[in-house]
C-alpha cells in the first residue's frame, strides 16, 4: 500500500519541500495550509505531475476548537481519494517565528507561539490519533535554537524545547501501537521564516554560515529529503530522538 503522509503548513517553506520529497519517493500527501489556498493547490498540481496523489485541506493549527471538524474533513478525504480510513505519517511542521528580546516579548506573542507550536501540536496529534495507522510515524519540527542561543528567539526556542519533551512522551505512550515519534531540528535555513532573514539578509546569512562546520546556511533541500528518509522503513528503529539537521552549527 502506498504510504500516505499528512504535513501541516505545507504550502510553503520546509513543509512544501518535505511534501515534494515524499512524493518523489513514491508517497502520497495530504497537505494543510492556513491562508494560501493558491500556493497549496499549486503544490497539489506539482505532486500530481510527479505521478502521486495529493489533497490540500485548510487548517489553523492555533485553533484547537477547529480540530474535530478538521478530523471529520480528513476522514472524508481519506475515504473519497484513497478509499481508506487511515494515514501513515503525521508531520507537525506548521509554525511561525516571532522575533523579540525577552525584555520586549509581549504576552500576545508568547501565547501565539504556544498555541501554534505546542498546544496545537499536542491537541492536533490527539485529534488525529484515531486516524493514524498502527506502525505509523510522527515527526515534530523543532529548531537548532533549542541547543544554541540567538538573541530574540527565547520564547520561540522555549516552546520548541517543550515540543522536544512532548515527542519523548508521545513515543512512550504510542509505542504499544508501533508508532515511532521523533523530532527534527533544522538549523538556519534559507526560507521565508522569520521574515526571510537568513534567505534575504546577506549579513545574517553569512553570520550563520560562519557558525556552521560545512560553511553555509541551509536550504530547504537539506531538510525535506531528510524528513522523507526518516519516515521510510529504513529508519523504523529510530524513535524518541531529537535529530538536528544543521550542517554542524555551533559545534
Amino acid at each position: 500500500m502506498t504510504m500516505l503522509s499528512l504535513i501541516t503548513g505545507a504550502s510553503r517553506g520546509l513543509g512544501r519541500n518535505t511534501a515534494l520529497a515524499i512524493a518523489r519517493r513514491g508517497g502520497d500527501v495530504i497537505l494543510t495550509y492556513q491562508s494560501r489556498a493558491d500556493a497549496a493547490e499549486a503544490l497539489v498540481a506539482e505532486i500530481r505531475a510527479l505521478g502521486r496523489q495529493a489533497v490540500a485541506l485548510r487548517l489553523d493549527v492555533g485553533d484547537v476548537a477547529s480540530f474535530p471538524a478538521f478530523a471529520k474533513q480528513l476522514r472524508a478525504a481519506l475515504r473519497d481519494t484513497w478509499a481508506r480510513d487511515s494515514f501513515d505519517h503525521l508531520v507537525n511542521n506548521a509554525g511561525h517565528g516571532d522575533y523579540a528580546l525577552i525584555a520586549d516579548t509581549t504576552e500576545a506573542q508568547f501565547d501565539g507561539l504556544v498555541n501554534v507550536h505546542l498546544k496545537g501540536v499536542l491537541f492536533l496529534t490527539q485529534a488525529l490519533l484515531p486516524l493514524l495507522a498502527d506502525g505509523g510515524r510522527i515527526v515534530n519540527l523543532s529548531s537548532g535554537l533549542t541547543r544554541m542561543s540567538f538573541p530574540g528567539y527565547a520564547a520561540y526556542a522555549a516552546v520548541k524545547g517543550a515540543v522536544e519533551v512532548l515527542t519523548v512522551y508521545l513515543a512512550k505512550e504510542l509505542g504499544a501501537r508501533g508508532i515511532a515519534v521523533n523530532t527534527v531540528a533544522p538549523g538556519a535555513i534559507e526560507t521565508d521564516f522569520g521574515g526571510g532573514a537568513v534567505r534575504d539578509n546577506p549579513e545574517v546569512n553569512q553570520r550563520f554560515a560562519g557558525m556552521t562546520a560545512l560553511g553555509r546556511a541551509g536550504v530547504p533541500d537539506d531538510i525535506g529529503p531528510m524528513v522523507a528518509s526518516l519516515l521510510s522503513p529504513d529508519n523504523r528503529w529510530v524513535n524518541a530522538q531529537r535529530i538536528e539537521v544543521s550542517g554542524g552549527q555551533a559545534i
